[in-house]
């Protein structure tokens, strides 16, 4: 059951204030305000999930000598990103590092098996000092996430007494503030984190106000955010911002987990589409800037006239953000930024590689551990029929995992717990240690089997396109022996087409019993699958990863097959 905390949205502007009292003791006024313009520095990353160690994609962008072509930039990791952000601030002596969500969750083996207490600890460490909360800072429930800033051993349901305590030190937790504006403990109407912290510069004060989507309980496991409300993004924003003016402050910075997809390169924006784009509409025109995420793409845009960027993924990239401050009014008169690769031609600090080797030397007995051969690579992106050659091995696992024991006759997966590609790296000689499996899937999620009636199991697939109505949708990947077949001109809800869902080769009848294995994250509801949580006779089983690994290890020279499970119209 969660717990509400005792932490209140105020609790980072008390602990600055106390830090100037402190400061000032004794005297009767507050530190002298700014003459002339003041010029503050904010860095900004994103959706950095973990990748201590740089991920293997780095950042696609243009080719500078032929723009109509791209090219991969090796880039990320904590070691150069720490690098970067230390020479960006030593420009400018009135600076802050700031994150806009999903610093951890659906991380690396590396930093999952502690669960993520090293990222927590090496973006304290590079100096982080705010950051929004992102829907993965719920993967494991909102007592976790407090968790995580508070420090100690996790207490979650499910986890064995002293699971996070394998680290070499007690965790401390976060050295840096995580921000919740939007997310309500239901039962006493406080936000679960604070609301906003504000930084003065040179006596001026600037606010900084985190948040996620409010669509995060559609997309995370139901258990770990129940109890919770998540409001409206510019609703809550909007109401902040009188009780931000009485404090005197008059320059925000929002720091919102949502995002866009622009057409153009890291540093442009033309053509952004988006959730992003109507809430920066919506916002009051007292925000000037605002720190974006969730889509992991990048971009430095104007969205009705404000400053609006997002810094990709995985620590690819550093929003370079330069404002100019009124020393009057105390409002921002400019703002400009440039998004910046951090290269892993950087030097390497020190501090974080020492943190990496650190537990580099505990998880890798685990991590480096072979577990068997692929006979080809295995890729994610989707076919048009929205299968993919990853999602089906994936889910042929799943189903021989769970069928002996629990009957399954199918297994369905989500195309968003897939998150690399197997056997792809530059010189893979397709051998597959664990680390690989895990990259793969790294939310070690429980197997569901259930029994579902055939019209219930139409209806999951349905809901494919219930929060993405587009055609791409979220189209579940199908194991081997089930199929059917949807129309792409039909509006979602009608996309099945009726009387085409086959199990090894019959047709499955409205009122015909079928074993279903799902993982615990979809089983929960989660991905707006709802119609899953009225299945019948639930049985859990091993963890998604572990019937990853016996399906290769039972399976030497597995390779891609022909993607013909689902059958697109129009």
């Amino acid at each position: 059951m969660f717990r509400p905390p005792s932490t209140r949205r105020s609790i980072v502007a008390r602990a600055t204030s106390l830090a100037l009292a402190t400061l000032f003791a004794g005297c009767a006024i507050e530190p002298p305000r700014a003459i002339e313009p003041v010029s503050v520095k904010v860095l900004a990353i994103n959706d950095f999930h973990g990748n201590l160690r740089p991920s293997a994609g780095g950042i696609r962008v243009k080719d500078p000598a032929d723009p109509t072509k791209t090219i991969v930039v090796p880039a990320g990791g904590s070691e150069h990103l720490a690098t970067l952000v230390a020479q960006l601030r030593a420009k400018n002596p009135n600076h802050i590092f700031v994150a806009a969500g999903d610093l951890i969750g659906a991380t690396p083996l590396l930093s999952a098996l502690f669960r993520d207490e090293p990222t927590i600890e090496s973006l304290s460490l590079m100096g982080l000092e705010v950051s929004a909360v992102g829907n993965h800072e719920f993967d494991k429930g909102a007592d976790e996430l407090v968790r995580m800033q508070r420090g100690g051993c996790a207490q979650t349901p499910g986890a064995t007494s002293g699971e996070a305590c394998k680290g070499p030190q007690p965790f401390k937790g976060a050295g840096f503030a995580y921000l919740a504006a939007s997310t309500v403990v239901t039962a006493t109407g406080k936000t679960l984190l604070p609301a906003y912290h504000v930084k003065r510069f040179q006596g001026i004060p600037v606010a900084f106000i985190g948040l996620t989507l409010k669509d995060t309980p559609t997309i995370v496991v139901p258990d770990g955010v129940r109890g919770l409300t998540f409001r409206d993004e510019a609703e809550t924003v909007n109401a902040l911002v009188p009780e931000l003016k009485k404090q005197g402050v008059e320059a925000i910075v929002l720091l919102i987990h949502e995002g866009g997809a622009p057409t153009g390169d890291y540093n442009e924006c033309p053509g952004i589409s988006g959730p992003i784009v109507d809430i920066v509409k919506k916002l009051d025109k007292a925000v000037d800037v605002v720190v974006s995420g969730h889509t992991h793409r990048a971009y430095n845009c104007r969205i009705d006239g404000r400053l609006v960027t997002s810094a990709d993924k995985f620590g690819t990239v550093v929003s370079e953000i330069d404002l100019v401050l009124d020393p009057k009014t105390g409002d921002v008169t400019s703002a400009r930024a440039d998004n910046l690769i951090v290269r892993t031609t950087f030097a390497k600090d020190p501090r974080q590689t020492a943190l990496i080797e650190t537990y580099e030397r505990l998880v890798a007995p685990l991590a480096k551990r072979v577990v068997g051969r692929i006979g080809a690579p295995f890729v994610r992106v989707p076919a048009a029929n929205g299968e993919s050659p990853l999602g089906q091995v994936i889910a042929d696992a799943q189903l021989a995992a769970t069928a002996r024991d629990f009957g399954a006759q199918v297994a369905l997966m989500n195309p968003g717990g897939i998150r690399t590609d197997l056997g792809t790296r530059p010189g893979d000689d397709l051998q597959v240690r664990y680390e690989d499996l895990f990259a793969v899937q790294p939310f070690y999620n429980n197997l569901v089997t259930m029994t579902l009636t055939g019209a219930q199991l139409q209806q999951v697939l349905e809901q494919q396109w219930q929060s993405q109505p587009t055609p791409a949708g979220r189209v579940l990947q199908v194991s081997r022996g089930f199929g059917y077949s949807w129309d792409a001109s039909k509006p979602p809800g009608q996309r099945i087409v009726p009387g085409s869902l086959r199990l090894n080769g019959a047709p499955v009848a409205p009122e015909a019993s079928v074993r279903v294995t799902v993982n615990s994250f979809l089983a929960g509801g989660g991905d707006n699958f709802t119609l899953l949580r009225q299945g019948r006779d639930v049985r859990t089983g091993m963890m998604d990863v572990d019937a990853f690994e016996a399906h290769v290890k039972a399976n030497p020279t597995l390779a891609p097959g022909t993607l013909d499970r689902i059958t697109r119209l129009n």
